[in-house]
Formats: C-alpha cells, sequence, structure tokens
C-alpha cells in the first residue's frame, strides 16, 4: 500500500527558544523536526498530535501546550530515496506545518527505529543543522513569529 503524499511537519521549541532535532535512523545523516504522512481519510490535526506522540512520546495536552496550526502549506518534490513508497505517477508532496511551545523540562522518548538521536538547538543552530527546505522555512517562519533574529 502507497503512503498519502500529504504530510505534517510540526517545529517543538522549548520556552528557551531552543528548536528539538531528530537525527533519522535512514538516512543517518538527516536531521528534522517531527514529520509523517497523513492516514487515509485523516486530518492534518490529528496526524499532527499522532505523530508528535510517536516520535517524541510527548503528548501536546498533558504537557500543557497546544499544537498550533499556522495555515502554512507547502509543496515539494519527493525526496528519491523515499519515492518509492508513493504510487509511480506521484512526485510531490503537500506539507501541513504546526509548531508546538513545550516547557524546559519535557521528556523525549524517539520512536526506536526511526530516529537516532535528539539536540535542543538556537534556532541559528537548528538552520544550519536540519536537512530539508521546507523544514528550514519552517524554522524561519517560526522565529519571524516570536520576533527572533534566527541568523
Amino acid at each position: 500500500m502507497y503512503k498519502r503524499p500529504e504530510s505534517v511537519l510540526v517545529v517543538i521549541y522549548r520556552e528557551d527558544f531552543r528548536v528539538l532535532l531528530m537525527r533519522r535512523s535512514f538516512p543517518d545523516d538527516f536531521w528534522q523536526s517531527v514529520t509523517g504522512s497523513l492516514e487515509h481519510q485523516e486530518q492534518p490535526l490529528a496526524a499532527a498530535i499522532r505523530e508528535v506522540h510517536e516520535e517524541t512520546g510527548v503528548e501536546p495536552g498533558l504537557v500543557g501546550a497546544s499544537i498550533v496550526d499556522v495555515n502554512t502549506q507547502v509543496r515539494y518534490p519527493l525526496y528519491p530515496e523515499w519515492k518509492q513508497r508513493y504510487a509511480p505517477d506521484v512526485n510531490e508532496n503537500l506539507e501541513h506545518w504546526f509548531f508546538l511551545k513545550v516547557p524546559q523540562n519535557t521528556v523525549i522518548r524517539l520512536c526506536e527505529g526511526e530516529h537516532q538521536e535528539y539536540v535542543w538547538l538556537t534556532f541559528a543552530e537548528a538552520l544550519a543543522q536540519v536537512s530539508s527546505e521546507s523544514n528550514r522555512d519552517a524554522i524561519v517562519q517560526l522565529a519571524e513569529k516570536l520576533e527572533l533574529h534566527a541568523n
């Protein structure tokens, strides 16, 4: 069964303005925020909440924070290393962006097999480390929203 070419990206950041990035297991040099495809019939907000919990162990309602839908959607070409997961005629993905502010003491529990490690970085460090352009753009948008200078 092919994946739905629609996904969410959730930039998680702490009260001290550090951004969470996770290093994927494959490819192992790929750093990203929480991401994931929408399941059949799933709405973007529900997917964002599910993916945050699956990838980090964080339950947004329980940490006293809500996921914010920033009403931004971007289309980007599928990365060659993931193209086989989609139907042969699918060449791009629609990504919905969300932000989640968590307390500084939030515990992260990575999804075994999906990510190898995580780091909390300043906005500037996160921009230098993150692997995808759309993820970089989402971090920039968050920095602008918070009126921070990311560079």
